[in-house]
């Protein structure tokens, strides 16, 4: 059934508007601010746990509900929204066409402003603009689909919503609970980060990204971000410099298409001869 609502995740992606509708964070944001101010939840760890039960718990009583109506058809819609809006902030060429047409045109004062209004990226000079940009592609992709797709692989919506949470509360939350919750995200992208990577490889240079993740494959403190970037760079043989940055943003774009393709074509080889 997983699979079978993956495929239904594509078509709406694909061919309708309506996955708009279901990427606000109002709700969480205004829950984690009632938390915060609640002296009774103090402590960083317990806030982390009413933050991730409130939403988590309804959707598991939910799939028990609907689970058992219908020989569980029900369960399709349901995690398909679940899913919806754990994916986040989307396909992001759209928030990169602004900076595209400045550096198109050679102003790139307002490809920077762009970037940082856009995309929160602070930056220098040319070169080093295009570098943050590719690594933002980089980690958005992968925070924002290729992590969310593994959390319900493995543990089904209530996973793939938990991630979107933690990612939530690691970009929104103060000091202490923003630190909980970067631990327990770190556990989550210990394995599909080194899996994008492997896949990155697979879809483009394959030594280069050996030569990059393999000192750091079984390291537990490597950050899950750098390994993305660095290997998703050297897979895509991507230039640094900024007379090229159009070009290396669509060749990154494919490459993290070629990428999705491998992971779509293993979880069907799973679902088919294994599951």
């Amino acid at each position: 059934m997983s699979f079978l609502v993956i495929l239904l995740l594509l078509a709406v992606q694909r061919f309708s508007r309506a996955a708009l509708l279901l990427r606000g964070d109002g709700l969480l944001l205004r829950l984690l601010a009632w938390v915060e101010r609640q002296p009774w939840l103090g402590s960083s760890s317990l806030q982390l746990l009413v933050l991730l039960a409130v939403p988590v718990l309804p959707l598991l009583l939910l799939e028990r509900i609907t689970g058992s109506v219908l020989h569980g058809l029900l369960l399709i819609p349901l995690e398909l929204l679940v899913i919806l809006w754990a994916l986040g902030g989307g396909d992001p060429r759209p928030q990169l066409q602004a900076f595209r047409r400045s550096w198109q045109s050679g102003d790139v004062e307002a490809a920077s402003l762009q970037a940082c209004q856009q995309l929160a990226l602070p930056s220098h000079d040319a070169a080093s603009l295009l570098r943050q940009v590719q690594g933002y592609l980089f980690w958005h992709c992968y925070q924002s689909l290729f992590a969310v797709l593994f959390c319900y692989a493995l543990g089904g919506a209530a996973l793939a919503l938990v991630y979107r949470l933690l990612v939530l509360l690691v970009e929104h939350s103060s000091d202490g609970l923003r630190q909980h919750a970067a631990a327990a995200r770190q556990l989550l992208d210990w394995l599909p980060a080194r899996l994008l990577a492997l896949s990155l490889a697979l879809a483009g240079n394959f030594t280069a990204v050996s030569r990059v993740l393999g000192p750091r494959l079984l390291e537990w403190n490597a950050s899950p971000a750098r390994i993305v970037v660095e290997c998703g760079r050297v897979a895509a043989d991507l230039p640094a410099t900024a007379e090229a940055a159009i070009r290396s943003l669509d060749e990154q774009w494919a490459l993290l298409v070629r990428a999705a393709i491998v992971w779509y074509c293993s979880w069907a080889l799973w679902v088919i001869l294994i599951a």
